[in-house]
């Protein structure tokens, strides 16, 4: 059930369960905000609201939610009526491996990738969009290093969407009050997305590529959302903030 109390501001967060979701949820958490976790599997969503409860005193709603169909969206949007959300965080993507050879896996490929990383992000936010607050709303989609070095095939196309479509975003809500903007992560060793796919060289090769010498964390990316969903990031809206170690410069 939605949440009922109106003393804190309220997170929404998809991909919320597990890894840079995860982190951001605990870290809004701290700050004072309460959560709503969206994801697909309730497993790691049940875990992650049972560590924020231990953690911290926010109320925490769970949702099971396949974030690419609107009929799924509308409801969820649906059942939180009733409560302003102060913060969006779209986190929700992932990468698909090509499942085959021929135009036909290709245009699969292309597709569950563009669904996944992009229509999630459109969708959601265009069905909270009337239950953002204003003036001081704050949207922050998650998009990648991909996105602006390439080596991602579709999975950097799909991020980089996020950046020519949140320019929109800015432009839309800011008369409003409302900001949107992009966090585009670096290498972050502690996630699901290289699970099974990391070999030791490819880890060492990241870590050496950044100027600081060391893989990003979760919390890293989350203290970034932060710092945009604060009142100290209200006059930041429709940029591409990189957190990447200086992976990738100026960009």
């Amino acid at each position: 059930m939605i949440l009922d109390s109106e003393q804190r501001p309220l997170a929404v967060v998809s991909g919320g369960g597990t890894g840079i979701g995860a982190a951001t949820a605990l870290a809004l958490a701290r700050r004072g905000h309460d959560l709503v976790l969206l994801g697909r599997r309730p497993g790691p969503l049940a875990e992650a609201a049972a560590d924020l409860t231990k953690q911290t005193d926010a109320s925490v709603s769970t949702f099971d939610v396949d974030l690419s169909d609107p009929d799924a969206v509308a409801d969820l949007a649906a059942r939180l009526t009733g409560r302003a959300v102060d913060v969006l965080v779209n986190n929700a993507g992932g990468f698909h491996a090509r499942d085959g050879e021929g135009l036909a896996a290709t245009a699969r490929n292309w597709r569950a990738t563009f669904d996944t990383n992009v229509l999630t992000a459109v969708l959601l936010t265009e069905a909270l969009t009337p239950l953002l607050r204003r003036p001081g709303g704050r949207v922050v989609l998650l998009s990648s290093i991909a996105a602006q070095r390439g080596g991602g095939g579709p999975y950097s196309a799909a991020k980089a969407a996020l950046h020519g479509w949140v320019m929109d975003l800015a432009v839309r809500f800011g008369p409003e009050g409302v900001t949107a903007n992009v966090v585009a992560p670096g290498y972050v060793a502690d996630t699901e997305f290289f699970a099974g796919r990391m070999t030791p060289q490819g880890h060492a090769d990241r870590v050496a590529a950044t100027l600081v010498g060391r893989a990003g964390t979760p919390s890293d990316i989350a203290e970034a959302v932060c710092w945009l969903a604060s009142e100290a990031g209200g006059y930041v809206t429709g940029q591409i903030i990189n957190v990447n170690g200086g992976s990738v410069l100026g960009r």
